[in-house]
């Protein structure tokens, strides 16, 4: 086809150019959207191989890492000993050999057969009130007799909650992982049982982590969806200090969080803007910088010509804020020069999204921005508070992967017990507890008179 003579019908021309490009990136990207939303699981989602990947393997120079050689055990440890002798003769020439020395190699085994143990109470009853009573061992966690007799002991059960609620296997596999690796029948039943018997016991372990969570300074929220039988739900998490707190709900709101913290509470709280939040009026509200700065990043990917100017100018802001925050040096600003940061960073903020915006989804960002500025730099007032509720996301994450495994809870009761069970595994991992030590004396504690309760807190 010639070009026409006219200016401005080429000029037309190339517009139309530019946009039938456009428009084919923006359909390319979203039948991308379309699969990955029916294709969620790794690796599908990862796209195509990169064309020139990093190879694999450890650095070579100083900066390779360090090594992964399992140190030998010590000698207390050794439980068997076992002598590997040279062969009668040489296997590649058949000649005599000599023995010039021994050298040691170790193993660390996992046990393939399980121990029985059998517990023999002792059963009176008392001549004064005349009432039946018998002895309990330290290592039982029940004073079940009879039909109930036979059960599974304190490890082998935190270990089979463990490996569903932190691991993320489905109860079947539970059952299946005990009969192959360790020899110990177990059904699917008896594996869900499990979870509700731990959850009940660890109910004090959950009840001070609210409390902890309502004392914390600093909280970090964020929710994810759930299902319990079938039905949609939520699932929440709360990042304190010192303690995580799980609940699952059938609402998104903060009603849950209201009940746990009170809706006077007066710390941070770190969120993604969910409008819910706003109900907590006496708290410092940040809002997560990160989810700005992916919406902005999404509209850049799409801009053309001047239309450019504004995402780029919203990342930089918050880029600069954030740079800033990560390289405070405490002590070296007073609380007046932080505050007079903080407020330019606000009048900068003001400046930018009170301008008109021709497209509709740069208004739409500069109305959220604007309705909400001074949910964005509390970070740079008091460099200690997080720029994004980072904390709470990584909390959420290893249970949105158990959620594409098995979907959720069946009843109510397991969603419960899925809330509490969550809230000590991860509590206990920022306190650097033994997770399966501490659900099996919590087990062989309860109703113990010869034991005490362990501690959740240091």
């Amino acid at each position: 086809m010639d070009e026409p003579a006219c200016p401005r019908c080429r000029d037309l021309l190339k517009r139309v150019a530019e946009l039938e490009a456009q428009v084919a990136e923006l359909t390319r990207k979203l039948e991308e959207a379309v699969r990955a939303g029916k294709r969620q699981a790794a690796p599908f989602r990862k796209g195509p191989p990169k064309p020139d990947p990093k190879p694999p393997g450890r650095k070579s120079g100083d900066a390779h890492g360090t090594h992964g050689h399992r140190p030998p055990p010590p000698p207390e440890q050794v439980a068997e000993c076992h002598e590997a002798h040279l062969p009668d003769a040489c296997p590649h020439c058949r000649g005599r050999l000599v023995e010039t020395g021994t050298a040691d190699q170790y193993q660390t085994e996992i046990p393939r057969t399980p121990l029985i143990r059998k517990f023999r109470v002792h059963v009176g009853h008392c001549e004064g009130c005349g009432k039946r009573t018998q002895g309990r061992h330290p290592l039982q966690t029940s004073d079940a007799l009879g039909a109930a007799a036979s059960q599974v002991g304190p490890d082998a059960q935190a270990a089979a909650a463990v490996l569903h609620t932190q691991m993320g296997l489905s109860h079947g596999k539970v059952a299946s992982a005990f009969r192959t690796l360790f020899g110990i029948t177990l059904t699917r039943g008896a594996s869900a049982r499990i979870d509700l018997r731990a959850a009940a016991r660890l109910e004090p372990d959950y009840t001070l982590i609210l409390d902890d969570v309502r004392s914390s300074e600093q909280i970090a929220a964020d929710e994810t969806g759930w299902r319990v039988g079938g039905h949609p739900a939520w699932l929440h998490a709360w990042v304190g200090d010192r303690a995580t707190a799980y609940g699952i709900d059938s609402k998104r709101s903060a009603d849950a969080l209201e009940r746990v913290i009170g809706a006077d509470w007066s710390g941070v709280l770190s969120h993604d803007g969910f409008a819910s939040y706003e109900r907590f009026e006496g708290a410092i509200h940040q809002q997560c910088v990160a989810h700005v700065l992916r919406r902005a990043r999404d509209l850049l990917a799409t801009a053309t010509r001047g239309a450019v100017r504004f995402p780029r100018q919203v990342i930089a802001l918050f880029t600069e804020a954030i740079h800033w925050r990560n390289g405070y040096v405490p002590g070296t600003w007073t609380d007046n020069q932080l505050d007079a940061h903080r407020v330019s960073f606000d009048d900068r903020l003001l400046d930018l999204v009170r301008r008109p915006r021709a497209v509709p989804e740069y208004a739409t960002l500069a109305r959220h921005l604007r309705n909400h500025f001074e949910q964005w730099f509390a970070f740079v007032f008091d460099p200690r508070i997080e720029p994004t509720n980072w904390k709470a996301e990584q909390a959420i994450r290893p249970a949105v992967v158990n959620r594409k495994v098995w979907g959720g809870n069946r009843t109510a009761a397991g969603a419960q017990a899925q809330g509490v069970l969550m809230s000590v595994f991860e509590t206990c991992r920022r306190q650097t507890l033994s997770v399966v030590d501490h659900i099996s004396q919590t087990l062989r504690w309860f109703g113990n008179r010869l034991l005490t309760r362990p501690p959740l807190f240091g």
